[in-house]
């Protein structure tokens, strides 16, 4: 599900290709919908473009997903909590696509991170899945997260090279022992997100679970957690990531109406920063 750029999505998208990603079904509004990016995209094989019309909002608000209660603390909320909901029935239109196409697998992820498919024989997304033993439904990929050390930057996937790995793929002692420093006064180890994402085998009765997870209904998954591959996240990297959360958002910049809007502590902040501060606080920020 995205609104970015065709600056920001085509990179991305190469990039997947490269790694062996067959098909890639993009839910668009905003900058990503203009005719001027949906062209570019839809002449690209293996893209299938998804505009959200009244009648994709009259398919979802029919969704099963209303009446279930693993979601129910997210809905009629705004922003992220909105967001998060419109991911989760975007994703569930993807499994019926998926499964039309015949795909092997699905992976939901955002235009602002990369599959890193490291541990594989090769660098490739396709080989790593591949050697993922048949009674495995679900894998998930640890995230690591953007550190980011100027801030000039304007192409993140090939000016940002430093990351803060996960905790899954550290040393017990190494995160424990070196946490005040490596978070750097900030609510958590990282700033965003730190529970990965999750690719799943392509079969009957799947459901999303949350916009990082899959689930089943007739079972319970069995998942594995991946040593070597992460989802590298570029979060926040960009100047303008942190001038743009203000104009996403009909929130008041108070401690207490953010916590309506947002769902991490971090982008509540950022939120706040971003509504108040003059341009030259907000760098130092």
């Amino acid at each position: 599900s995205t609104s970015a750029s065709l600056h920001q999505i085509l990179p991305w998208l190469y990039y997947h290709k490269v790694i062996g990603v067959s098909h890639f079904i993009l839910f668009v509004e905003g900058e990503a919908a203009k005719p001027a990016v949906t062209s570019v995209l839809e002449s690209i094989r293996g893209v299938k473009i998804i505009y959200r019309t009244k009648e994709l909002k009259e398919q979802q608000d029919r969704s099963r997903i209303w009446n279930e209660t693993w979601l129910s603390g997210f809905f009629y909320k705004p922003c992220n909590y909105e967001l998060f909901v419109k991911q989760s029935l975007n994703m569930e239109m993807a499994i019926v696509m998926a499964r039309e196409a015949g795909m092997d697998w699905i992976i939901h992820l955002d235009t602002d991170e990369l599959i890193h498919p490291a541990g594989a024989r090769e660098y490739s997304l396709r080989r790593l899945l591949l050697d993922v033993p048949d009674n495995v439904d679900m894998v998930i990929f640890p995230n690591y997260e953007s550190s980011v050390e100027r801030d000039d930057i304007k192409d993140p996937f090939t000016e940002v090279s430093m990351f803060k790995k996960n905790y899954d793929h550290l040393p017990k002692d190494t995160y424990f022992g070196l946490y005040k420093e490596a978070t750097r006064g900030n609510p958590n180890y990282f700033l965003t997100y730190g529970n990965g994402k999750s690719a799943a085998r392509v079969q009957e009765h799947m459901r999303p679970n949350g916009a990082h997870r899959w689930h089943n209904y007739m079972k319970s998954p069995n998942e594995i957690k991946l040593e070597e591959a992460a989802i590298l996240h570029y979060t926040y990297t960009k100047f303008s990531d942190l001038t743009s959360r203000r104009d996403r958002c009909g929130c008041k910049p108070t401690k207490e109406d953010v916590k309506r809007c947002f769902i991490l502590e971090f982008d509540r902040l950022a939120f706040i920063i971003a509504s108040t501060a003059t341009e030259q606080e907000m760098r130092n920020w």
